[in-house]
Order: C-alpha cells, then structure tokens, then sequence
C-alpha cells in the first residue's frame, strides 16, 4: 500500500499498531505525528522505555492508521542528526500553536521514530 495522502498530514492523531514483544499480540496507541514526504514521525515521550519503541525494535514491522486508512510501514528509531531535528521540528510547529502547554522541553528530550511506508 502506498504512503498516505498528503491531505493527512493535518490530522490530529494517527495509530500506529506494533506486535507486543511478549506476548505477540497486536498493540495499538494513538498519538501525535507529522508527516515528511514517504516518513511518518512521532516523539516517543517515554523514549527507550515506551512500550512502543520496545515493540518496534524487536519487530519493526507495524500498521499506521491515518485517516480511515491502515498501512504497512516500517519503524525504526532516528540516528541521523539532520532527520532527527527535522522530526522534532516538523513535531513541535504543528502541535505547540494549539496546545495549552510549552512542547519545547517534550520536543527535545522525546526520542524520534520514524515509519517508512512501503
């Protein structure tokens, strides 16, 4: 399945679905996102201990509904310098405007994974 729309981007959430690593069973969490060509992105708030990225690194194969469309994506988290300011970037412009809170703290200290779309 394609990369989503790029009429998606300004969705308020999107759920990303990743296999428990142990007990195998679908996992899913809505949360918030950006989009950059054929890369989804999120900041994992809980970083190494979230359960998602614990998922994702023993199985990198997920599902990422956006809109009313599910699709296969590949997740891995962000090594590169330059991908990773850009995540945290494209994360912080869409969502500090309408948030009631200072994201600048979440936005640089969360840990970027990113979900290449097949």
């Amino acid at each position: 399945m394609p990369a989503p729309d790029a009429s998606l981007a300004g969705e308020d959430f999107c759920y990303i679905t990743t296999t428990g690593r142990v007990t195998g069973k679908p996992h899913t969490i809505e949360i918030w996102f950006a989009l950059a060509a054929n890369v989804l992105y999120i900041l994992a708030g809980d970083g190494e201990r979230s359960d998602t990225v614990r998922n994702l690194r023993r199985q990198p194969s997920v599902r990422v509904k956006l809109g009313d469309v599910t699709h296969e994506a590949t997740a891995r988290v962000v090594t590169d310098a330059g991908e990773d300011a850009l995540a945290r970037r494209l994360l912080v412009e869409k969502y500090q405007p309408g948030s009631g809170d200072d994201l600048t703290s979440w936005g640089r200290t969360a840990l970027p994974v990113a979900f290449e779309f097949a």
